[in-house]
């Protein structure tokens, strides 16, 4: 062979080498692409559409125990105050004859993972999250829902404009949110800001019973009338601190 064969079948061999080698590297960075992005969202939730034919409500204090939440001299503690509007509800809405489930019922800390697969282990249900919202700017205040999937769209409005009936009530909307409580539900699941701790108005009005009691009344009459049809709504007397706590352990 000679030295110009030799030569062109070295330079062939390295071309074909190279390109083999990028090849290579095409399908390594693929591969990990996909392997990233399977691991990184998993299979979509399928969530199911109950908002119409629901007869459980899982209703969520946020936050409790070693997480306290917001925490602003007006209002205190956001757990304190997010574990009495969740009783308070829970009467209410089994004065409506809804079974209802707790994720707590005290103060005690109940990670978001758990939250969700309390909800997801029931049969007909929906998903009723409350909490209280916090800012640097005390000036900030108003009521916010949030919804994940597009099924709870209805529910999250319904709760909205039941809160805007409230006196001095701000709107700050309806809105979506990616919050792992709603990402993770199986059901159509919403969370409810009941104002801002940060405010000095709304966090003074948080430490308030009867103001505890009208959040838990609006609340609790977006969802029956979510259920059952508008105007369905009978609210009950007004629960006491004793009631709301006797209520949640079924007595």
């Amino acid at each position: 062979m000679s030295c110009s064969r030799k030569f062109c079948g070295s330079v062939c061999a390295l071309g074909y080498e190279m390109r083999m080698t990028l090849f290579g590297r095409v399908l390594l960075v693929v591969g990990g692409c996909i392997l990233l992005s399977s691991c990184g969202t998993g299979p979509a939730l399928r969530v199911k559409d109950t908002t119409r034919s629901f007869t459980t409500v899982v209703v969520d204090a946020g936050h409790g125990g070693k997480d306290n939440g917001a925490f602003r001299r007006y209002g205190g503690a956001e757990k304190n105050a997010t574990l009495d509007v969740a009783k308070r509800l829970t009467a209410k809405l089994r004065e409506s004859q809804f079974r209802v489930v707790m994720t707590r019922s005290s103060d005690v800390f109940i990670p978001l993972d758990e939250r969700a697969a309390i909800s997801n282990r029931q049969r007909n249900a929906i998903f009723v999250s409350v909490h209280f919202n916090d800012s640097g700017r005390r000036g900030i205040r108003g009521f916010e829902t949030y919804y994940h999937s597009p099924v709870a769209r209805p529910l999250a409005y319904r709760i909205q404009q039941q809160l805007m009936t409230l006196p001095g009530a701000s709107n700050r909307g309806v809105k979506t949110a990616n919050f792992r409580v709603l990402r993770k539900a199986a059901y159509p699941a919403v969370l409810v800001e009941c104002g801002f701790l940060s405010n000095r108005k709304e966090g003074a009005a948080a430490r308030s019973a009867s103001r505890r009691d009208d959040l838990a009344d609006k609340i609790a009459e977006a969802i029956v009338d979510q259920r059952y049809g508008k105007g369905t709504y009978r609210a009950p007397a007004s629960t006491s601190d004793a009631a709301a706590t006797s209520s949640e352990h079924g007595n």
